[in-house]
C-alpha cells in the first residue's frame, strides 16, 4: 500500500511540475488612454475609481498579474478569465463600442453588479478589495440609467 502510495505521489509531483511547462499569454495590450471610459466625456471619476479596482483585472487592458499567476493551473485560469473578460466587456477599449453596445454594456454591469454575479465570490476572496458596496452597484446602475436616457435623447 505505502509503495503505491509513493508512485501516486510521484506521478502527481511529475504532472504538476510538467504542467508549470505550459505557459499561456499573460500580456496587457496597449492602452491609448484616450480610448479608455475614463476618457469619455461624462464619465465621473467615482465610476472610474470603482470599474478599475473592482473590475479592470479582467475587463480592461491593465490586468495585474500576481506571483499565484505564474503557477499553473491558476495561471490557465487567470489567463482564460482575462481574455474572456476583455471579450465581454473592455473598459480600456469603450471609445471602440458604438453609444448603443456602451448603453448595453453599461445595462449588464448593472445588472451584473446588482445580481453579484460580478465580481466573481472567488475573486473577491483573493482581491477583498474588489467588494463593491451598495454604493458602487448603485453608481454603476446610475451610469446605465444616464446612458440610457442620453441615447434616448440622442439625435
Amino acid at each position: 500500500m505505502r509503495k503505491r502510495l509513493m508512485q501516486v505521489a510521484m506521478v502527481l509531483v511529475v504532472v504538476v511540475a510538467g504542467a508549470q511547462l505550459i505557459r499561456f499569454g499573460r500580456t496587457n495590450p496597449p492602452i491609448d488612454p484616450s480610448r479608455t471610459i475614463a476618457a469619455h466625456p461624462g464619465t465621473p471619476a467615482a465610476l472610474v475609481a470603482v470599474l478599475d479596482r473592482a473590475c479592470g483585472d479582467c475587463h480592461s487592458n491593465a490586468t495585474a498579474w500576481p506571483w499565484y499567476t505564474q503557477i499553473a493551473p491558476l495561471s490557465w485560469a487567470m489567463a482564460h478569465e482575462a481574455k474572456a473578460g476583455r471579450q465581454a466587456v473592455n473598459f480600456s477599449e469603450w471609445a471602440g463600442y458604438t453609444r448603443e453596445q456602451q448603453r448595453d454594456l453599461l445595462a449588464q454591469s448593472c445588472q451584473d453588479a446588482t445580481s453579484g454575479r460580478m465580481p466573481w465570490e472567488a475573486w473577491i476572496r483573493l482581491h477583498p478589495e474588489a467588494k463593491l458596496s451598495a454604493a458602487d452597484v448603485e453608481m454603476i446602475c446610475a451610469a446605465a440609467r444616464q446612458a440610457g436616457a442620453v441615447a434616448a435623447h440622442a439625435p
